[in-house]
């Protein structure tokens, strides 16, 4: 193991700099030549790898998204422009990557090691959804929850102005889990996802029940993937007499200052994939649990569904009856 490189694919996550970072410092302290690979796998075909010394990556590490871009590559699912990339690797004699994405660049990862025996692959989860099976944080997750918290915080100051109820619609794709942690740790009154099913008739009972008591305004939380932000407004309008609005959050979730939880986890994932290059490990990603950080094959990750920590569904089905 002489040169190793680094590229970001798939959504940009506030981490990924600090990652950057690390992965430049600490192969230069192990004697190695390190790559920076712009445009994700669009750079990897189109030849944009340079390399990397400390000036590139100073003063990088309070700075969210990526200094060497991301990208969603079509061109990579075709063999033929995987082979460019090859060769591309070859010619700088690169036998060490490490990929920051989720699941789909993973499954591009899966396709570049089977096709280059040569090259050892280590993945890094990153992504704000926190979806990624295998793994209970994904980098970036941190900097996004903290992200909602402030402009939850900040709604509910409105909120509780007007006497309005505000729907907030959080990002997640198919994934609950920032709309979850973000409607328990915010306080708010209704939290919906695609992991638990509701039953609006109870929450009416409820909320109704606690603005009979006095309650003036409400806080929802809805994950994107239910795509019924707007409908949930109106049933507040309907079914509780209170005036609504609807906020959705977006790609603010995505940006940001990193977080010190997610500069330190990009810190210790980096580490751990450079080490595994060095002992020269077969292609896998860097996962975290309970237990720590381990080693796990990629189709024990990009290939199976990712769930929700059952205490965390346990919790959030106690919106349903409070």
């Amino acid at each position: 193991m002489k040169n190793i490189a680094i590229l970001c694919s798939g959504g940009d996550v506030s981490g990924m700099n600090a990652a950057l970072k690390r992965f430049v410092e600490y192969a230069l302290t192990n004697s190695l030549t390190p790559y920076m690979i712009y445009n994700g796998y669009e750079g990897l075909i189109d030849n944009k790898i340079d390399p990397a010394g400390y000036s590139d990556v100073s003063g990088i590490i309070s700075i969210g998204g990526t200094k060497i871009r991301t990208s969603r590559s079509k061109r990579f699912r075709e063999a033929r422009y995987r082979r460019i990339a090859i060769e591309n690797l070859k010619a700088r004699e690169i036998t060490g990557l490490v990929i920051l994405g989720g699941d789909g660049s993973f499954k591009g990862m899966q396709k570049l090691s089977d096709e280059y025996e040569a090259l050892h692959i280590m993945g890094i989860p990153s992504t704000i959804d926190n979806d990624i099976a295998g793994t209970e944080y994904c980098l970036g997750v941190d900097t996004a929850l903290n992200t909602i918290r402030y402009a939850i915080d900040a709604i509910r100051d409105t909120a509780s102005s007007f006497g309005r109820a505000f729907v907030i619609e959080v990002m997640g794709r198919e994934c609950g889990y920032l709309a979850l942690v973000s409607a328990l740790t915010s306080g708010a009154e209704m939290c919906l996802i695609p992991e638990i099913k509701y039953d609006l008739s109870l929450y009416r009972d409820n909320l109704m029940k606690q603005k009979e008591e006095g309650r003036e305004y409400f806080i929802a939380v809805v994950s994107e993937a239910l795509k019924n932000s707007e409908e949930t407004a109106q049933w507040f309008e309907n079914e509780l007499g209170v005036e609504s609005r609807v906020t959705v959050l977006g790609h603010i979730q995505r940006g940001g200052t990193p977080t010190v939880n997610d500069r330190l986890m990009a810190f210790h994932f980096v580490t751990h994939a450079i080490d595994a290059l060095i002992r020269k490990e077969a292609s896998a990603v860097v996962c975290y649990s309970d237990n720590g950080f381990r080693l796990k094959k990629i189709e024990e990750v990009a290939f199976k569904t990712y769930r929700i920590n059952e205490d965390l569904l346990k919790l959030g089905m106690e919106f349903n009856t409070k």
